[in-house]
């Protein structure tokens, strides 16, 4: 990704030197993806996507199932993630990509990690 409106480009250092842009902006990336585990429409399409909690065959644990909203089959919460339904840009300012990291639920949708590798790998070829 490649973020700033040119202020970022024109700094010289990063952490002292010891980073490239490159590195500073896969910190930050990082930083703002873990602080979206704790986003409230991410936790209302996960508990819309909830079914019941049944044996986990995998475990022989009881565990909570979700539904994926592409195959439409059962997984627990370990084989789900929660997906932007619209691809976030992998050009953009810090603005456009936090607004689309932190976006409203109407935006997101549960899959499973197979159609969420597929969805995903569908949308970078189209970039």
């Amino acid at each position: 990704m490649i973020f700033g409106n040119g202020l970022l480009k024109s700094r010289k250092t990063f952490n002292s030197g010891l980073w490239t842009l490159g590195r500073f902006n896969s910190f930050v990336t990082s930083i703002l993806r873990s602080g979206s585990r704790r986003w409230g429409p991410k936790y209302e399409t996960l508990n819309e996507a909830k079914t019941e909690k049944k044996i986990n065959p995998k475990s022989g644990r009881l565990a909570q199932h979700f539904i994926c909203a592409s195959c439409s089959k059962e997984f627990v919460a370990k084989d789900v993630q929660v997906d932007h339904i619209k691809p976030m840009g992998f050009d953009q300012t810090w603005d456009k990509f936090i607004n689309e990291l932190y976006c409203e639920k109407e935006n997101l949708q549960v899959l499973c990690l197979t159609c969420h590798k597929a969805k995903t790998k569908l949308e970078k070829k189209k970039n």
